[in-house]
């Protein structure tokens, strides 16, 4: 029995249909945020929120990068997010390397571990990481208090814990797929396993890892709870927490955390659009070879 010749239009039309109603409630938050970070607080508490603006102005963006020293908090974000990155990708790298060349059970009983691992919620946690950060020390060129705590390389160091787990499940999984006869010709030629792994392995994983790197930059750019439990001075905080700084105890102008929170975001954004296509390729590849 063959189908009539309309229903695999149909079918498109309404993935098409469904896709966009999906797309425009995801965006609508996003466009909420935007348009109210154009008016004014005055405006919108004589109007309502849910009006049509009186006036429009850049004065929140304005306010929000001098007032609350954004680019004070950029700073101690990048402190974190480029040596987290590039640790938690050198060492998922080498790491899913040795797990790649094991037998099928070890492999994959090491997979779980890691897979198991990064599904563990951070919020449960919380507590003992917290104590454990007061009494781990840590030399003075690190610290200025002598351990962990409030500090941005313990920021460093709790999201490459975290990372690592997933990166290691994907780029084993990416690895297994590399011929091991190239492996074998780098060694016989006098290469070690290392050598081989940064000449050879590294270079063929590129799509793969440059998706890493897009994730993980958005993924730990983007934390808000070890910032805001792991750091106790407010000017070491990174941007996603320190926006909590713009919150009165008793008012809140709404319309200028709006305005920091689209400043805020468009890094991430600006990455996605720069590796989109790595990003694509990364996990398309990933996707047909596994």
């Amino acid at each position: 029995m063959t189908s009539r010749p309309g229903r695999p239009r149909r079918g498109r039309v309404a993935l098409h249909l469904f896709l966009a109603v999906v797309a425009l409630l995801w965006l609508l938050p996003v466009a909420w945020a935007v348009y109210t970070s154009f008016r004014p607080y005055a405006d919108t508490a004589a109007r309502g929120y849910v009006s049509a603006p009186g006036a429009l102005t850049l004065a929140n963006y304005a306010n929000a990068w001098t007032d609350a020293e954004l680019p004070r908090f950029f700073l101690n974000t990048a402190l974190v997010v480029i040596p987290a990155v590039v640790l938690v990708l050198v060492l998922a790298s080498m790491v899913a390397f040795g797990i790649s060349r094991l037998s099928g059970r070890l492999n994959l009983a090491l997979l779980i571990v890691f897979a198991a691992g990064s599904l563990l919620p951070p919020q449960v946690l919380v507590i003992p990481l917290f104590r454990l950060f007061l009494a781990l020390p840590l030399p003075a060129p690190l610290s200025d208090n002598g351990l962990l705590y409030d500090q941005l390389a313990g920021l460093v160091v709790i999201n490459v814990a975290f990372q690592l787990g997933f990166c290691t499940f994907v780029l084993s999984n990416y690895l297994r797929t590399v011929p091991g006869e190239l492996v074998e010709a780098a060694v016989i030629d006098g290469a070690s396993l290392l050598r081989a792994l940064w000449a050879v392995v590294v270079p063929i994983s590129r799509p793969a890892i440059a998706a890493l790197a897009a994730l993980q930059t958005t993924w730990i750019y983007n934390d808000y709870l070890w910032g805001l439990v792991l750091m106790r001075t407010g000017d070491k905080r990174p941007i996603t927490s320190a926006l909590n700084g713009l919150r009165g105890e008793y008012f809140t102008d709404t319309n200028l955390l709006a305005a920091a929170s689209i400043l805020v975001a468009l890094p991430t954004l600006v990455v996605f659009l720069v590796a989109r296509r790595q990003l694509r390729r990364g996990l398309t590849l990933g996707a047909v070879r596994g």
